[in-house]
């Protein structure tokens, strides 16, 4: 996620010039292989101990994160726009749908109560997917050459947009509730401050570029009313410069929060930096684009720098930490102690449960 988009920001960036598309290669090509290495490897992982997923999945934390699978292979998507694209955006979408539908539902129907000062902006992980997927359905739609193959792709990025960003303000609004009463999150994952500028951001983005594909896709298709086209471009406009504004407010409060939290450890988390402020820019670049504005494009511009930066500081420590080999570590798997001591613990009451039916039967 964080690596792709980069890559997505070097394509988008306003000022263009021959070395940022060289430079999008670049981490194009490092984000394939980053992406597909640790999926091998998760895949292996799971594979080889299988009873390690359903102690993750039912980790109330831990299996928020499947969502940045999803995420991470729309990255891919979005830069391999022009190649073989909708087939694997179906695929993408519909992975993304059952990541945020069905951690939802595993979520509500746990065994055990979370407490309010216990939530973080991690609960947004799953419902990004599906506003990633949107997005990438948005571009798709902008330059596939059949009019009703785009029109369907329009409509069903509209549906998950509808399925997702209307959550993730839920999810915010709970998320503001926990700030107000009990504080910011511990320091180790203060960084997830900066996860609500995620579906705001790329929220915002899709709306406005689906209202573009539309004026282009609604009037040769003969199916809507060509006006449709030009309400939802408008409305779209609207929509993702209010959310854009929405956006400044929790980049605010996670500024603050980083800076009254300084200094914090350094750790896994803090590539929950780069995605959303990424997202945000690329919302902001659309913005200056669209108006046209050089104050936002300028400002996208400012924030796109800011994650590449971000990015190469990041990446130099994970990789002094993966060295070390201290970097990676997998809380979830403190649990696997207590899930095989309670299966013997119930092995054992069942067969002295059996044994004295057997002792009873005798007598």
């Amino acid at each position: 996620m964080g690596t792709g988009v980069v890559a997505v920001l070097f394509i988008n960036i306003p000022f263009q010039a021959d070395w940022l598309h060289y430079l999008s290669i670049v981490f194009f090509i490092l984000n394939t292989i980053l992406f597909f290495t640790a999926f091998v490897i998760s895949v292996l992982r799971y594979t080889i101990w299988p009873e390690i997923w359903s102690v993750m999945i039912r980790d109330p934390t831990n299996s928020l994160f499947l969502g940045t699978i999803p995420m991470g292979f729309a990255t891919l998507i979005s830069a391999w726009i022009s190649i073989c694209v909708p087939a694997w955006w179906i695929l993408d979408s519909v992975v993304a749908i059952a990541v945020t539908v069905t951690l939802g539902i595993l979520l509500m129907s746990a065994s055990h109560q979370r407490s309010l000062d216990s939530i973080t902006a991690a609960q947004l992980l799953p419902i990004a997917a599906t506003i990633v997927a949107s997005a990438v359905g948005s571009n798709i739609a902008n330059v596939m050459p059949n009019p009703q193959l785009a029109l369907g792709t329009i409509i069903a990025s509209y549906v998950m947009w509808g399925m997702a960003v209307p959550m993730a303000f839920s999810v915010l609004v709970i998320y503001y509730q926990r700030l107000a009463l009990h504080k910011m999150p511990p320091r180790e994952v203060i960084v997830s401050a900066f996860l609500p500028l995620g579906p705001l951001g790329y929220g915002g983005y899709t709306v406005l570029n689906l209202g573009r594909a539309a004026v282009k896709v609604f009037p040769m298709t003969g199916s809507i009313d060509p006006i449709a086209g030009r309400i939802a471009y408008v409305m779209g406009f609207f929509v993702s410069l209010v959310m854009w504004g929405y956006g400044l407010i929790w980049f605010a409060l996670a500024l603050a929060s980083i800076w009254k939290a300084r200094p914090f450890p350094f750790n896994m988390g803090w590539w929950g930096f780069t995605f959303p402020l990424g997202v945000y820019s690329l919302s902001t670049i659309l913005i200056g684009k669209e108006l046209p504005s050089l104050f936002f494009r300028v400002l996208g511009t400012i924030f796109a720098t800011c994650v590449i930066l971000l990015w190469i500081l990041i990446a130099v420590r994970t990789g002094k930490g993966a060295w070390t080999g201290k970097m990676f570590h997998a809380p979830c798997l403190a649990n696997l102690k207590k899930q095989q001591e309670q299966m013997e613990e119930e092995k054992s009451i069942g067969s002295a449960i059996q044994n004295t039916r057997v002792a009873d039967g005798n007598k």
